[in-house]
C-alpha cells in the first residue's frame, strides 16, 4: 500500500495497539533505530520525552509510533494475569492519530516497531484487538509496502450465537478507526466461502478509509459481488464491546 505523505499527530493517549512482554532489560533506543535501519532501510529516529525516557516517539519518514518501555507498574497492575503472561516487564506500541484513510500506514509503521520490539527482547507481543499472540517467529517479515489485511484483521466465528446459523465476524478494522463487519450465514455453508467474503469486504473499508452507512452497496472486483450493510449494532464476542455492520451480498 501507498505510504500517504500526512502531517502526523502524535498521542500518547492513544490506546495501546500491542503490548510486548519480555524478560530482563528492555532494548536501547539505538538498538531498535539500528535494526529498524537494516530491515527497511530507515533512516529510524528517535526521541525521548523530557524527565521519560522509557516514552519514545519513534519516526520514520512521514510514519510516526509512541513506545513507552517498560510501562510504569501503575499500568501493568493485573495485566500480566490478564494475559497469562510470566514476562517481567511490559511495554507498549500505538499508532498515530490519522485520518481513517491514512491509518493503513499508520498501524503498518506501528506494526513493524512491535515486531523489532518483540525480536529484540525476545518476547511476545499481544494484538490488543484481536487478542492474538506473536511470538518472534509469528510475525511475517513484510517489506514497507507488504500491506496483507490478514496481518491485521482476523475472521472469527461463533456457530452458537443463533440457532441455524453461523456468526462470522471480523476482528481488526476497529484499529483502523471503523466498525467491524459481520455475517450470519445457514449452517453447513462453505466457510471458505464465508471468509472470503468478509475479508474482502474488510481491503474495501480501509481502501475507501470509512465504514459505508446502512443501507450502502459496493463492489468488490475480486469476488464479483456486490456487498449492501443491512444493519448496524454492538456485540462483545471476546468481553470487549465492539459496533459491527451487517453484510449481506
Amino acid at each position: 500500500m501507498r505510504i500517504r505523505k500526512k502531517t502526523p499527530k502524535p498521542s500518547a493517549k492513544r490506546p495501546p495497539l500491542y503490548f510486548i512482554g519480555y524478560r530482563g532489560t528492555a532494548p536501547q533506543a539505538d538498538e531498535l533505530c539500528r535494526w529498524y535501519d537494516l530491515e527497511y532501510g530507515g533512516p529510524l529516529s528517535l526521541k525521548t520525552e523530557d524527565g521519560a525516557p522509557e516514552s519514545w516517539q519513534i519516526t520514520h519518514s512521514p510514519w510516526t509510533a509512541h513506545v513507552v518501555i517498560p510501562l510504569p507498574s501503575t499500568h501493568t497492575t493485573g495485566l500480566k494475569e490478564q494475559l497469562a503472561w510470566e514476562h517481567d516487564s511490559i511495554g507498549a506500541v500505538a499508532p498515530t492519530v490519522m485520518p481513517p484513510r491514512d491509518m493503513p500506514d499508520s498501524i503498518l509503521f506501528a506494526a513493524r516497531v512491535a515486531r523489532g520490539l518483540t525480536l529484540l527482547t525476545q518476547g511476545t507481543a499481544y494484538d490488543v484487538t484481536t487478542q492474538q499472540y506473536l511470538n518472534p517467529s509469528d510475525w511475517k517479515d513484510r517489506g514497507l509496502n507488504g500491506f496483507v489485511i490478514d496481518d491485521h484483521v482476523m475472521i472469527a466465528q461463533n456457530d452458537q450465537s443463533q440457532p441455524d446459523q453461523v456468526w462470522w465476524y471480523t476482528l481488526g478494522l476497529s484499529k483502523f478507526g471503523m466498525d467491524e463487519l459481520e455475517a450470519f450465514q445457514p449452517v453447513g455453508l462453505s466457510e471458505r466461502g464465508s471468509k472470503e467474503l468478509l475479508a474482502e469486504s474488510s481491503y474495501e473499508m480501509i481502501r475507501i478509509g470509512q465504514s459505508p452507512k446502512v443501507g450502502a452497496a459496493f463492489r468488490l472486483p475480486v469476488l464479483g459481488r456486490t456487498i449492501r450493510i443491512v444493519n448496524y449494532r454492538t456485540a462483545a464476542p471476546l468481553g470487549r464491546v465492539l459496533s459491527f455492520r451487517e453484510i449481506q451480498s
